[in-house]
């Protein structure tokens, strides 16, 4: 399976990242880095949540006070909702002379108009969007049935708390670079399909599994669905490259300057932080300290 996580800001990284309910007390795992006697911090994020994710730990915004500058993903609120649709549509609408059924397989186009014609929707509104931003549209309408919004995401949280606190935001990236990467999983379009029926199929049992794995901190079970996530397979290898490994790369590019020059909270989806081109590893190949701090 697939667990097409993080995500991002525009839907799909509201993408899959967790749809069901934490139980209880909320602990998520918060890293130390340190280098040259300045203290940094770094915690994976999830993008949607119920009411129950609602407000940060104490010891995560006392990380946030402590810092100078806070960096996440991506940070929409620069924008209005105008600017954000106008900035996506070129993205997510496809040419006049093409339509999604004429850029699926006939076997998937059909998978989706049944799944659709379930949900009572007719698939023919979909017929000028990108076969990702079906994907996404999919993923959304999953999340919103059992009751979750990207407004309880942990992500957005800490941009409003760093915005009340009036701290510095820095994107790593832009909402342009982030509809690119999403568009680029079209490549293998079929293959993203199969894999999303296959997620839908299994989030009551994995979604369960991993939620309660961020919520209590569980860096080894994060691994673990790391690997299921990324598999060996064409799909499975190419998504990880696209969407994990050369966003890690570029990440830590950007961020090695700031974390010598002032204290910087980092706030990014949780699976950007285990395995062998996570951030944690990636920071400690470049000297840096980094220890699990204790709520």
């Amino acid at each position: 399976m697939r667990i097409l996580l993080f995500r991002t800001c525009v839907g799909v990284l509201l993408f899959a990242t967790l749809l069901l309910s934490p139980p209880g007390h909320v602990a998520p795992a918060l890293f130390k880095v340190e280098k040259n006697n300045i203290s940094s911090y770094l915690l994976g994020t999830v993008h949607v949540g119920t009411p129950k994710m609602k407000g940060l730990p104490q010891y995560i915004t006392q990380a946030i006070d402590s810092s100078k500058q806070v960096v996440v993903e991506v940070d929409l609120t620069k924008l209005s909702p105008r600017q954000v649709q106008k900035r996506s549509a070129p993205f997510m609408q496809l040419p006049t002379d093409k339509t999604l059924a004429s850029e699926t397989s006939k076997k998937t186009y059909q998978t989706l108009k049944n799944y659709f014609a379930n949900l009572g929707i007719d698939i023919a509104i979909f017929n000028q969007h990108r076969p990702w931003a079906v994907m996404v549209s999919m993923l959304q309408l999953e999340y919103q049935k059992l009751g979750f919004s990207e407004q309880y995401g942990i992500d957005k949280q800490v941009l409003a708390y760093s915005k009340k606190t009036n701290k510095q935001v820095i994107s790593l990236e832009t909402l342009e670079q982030q509809l690119a990467m999403l568009s680029s999983l079209e490549q293998l379009g079929d293959e993203m399909f199969s894999e999303t029926f296959e997620h839908l199929q299994d989030v009551e049992y994995y979604f369960l599994d991993l939620v309660e794995a961020w919520t209590t901190g569980d860096m080894d079970k994060l691994a673990k669905y790391y690997r299921l996530s990324f598999d060996d397979s064409k799909y499975g290898q190419y998504s990880e490259q696209v969407m994990l490994i050369d966003r890690n790369n570029q990440w830590i590019k950007t961020l090695k300057p700031l974390l010598l020059e002032h204290a910087t909270f980092i706030a990014v989806g949780a699976l950007h932080l285990p395995e062998q081109h996570g951030l944690i590893s990636q920071l400690e190949q470049q000297g840096f300290s980094v220890t699990r701090i204790s709520e």
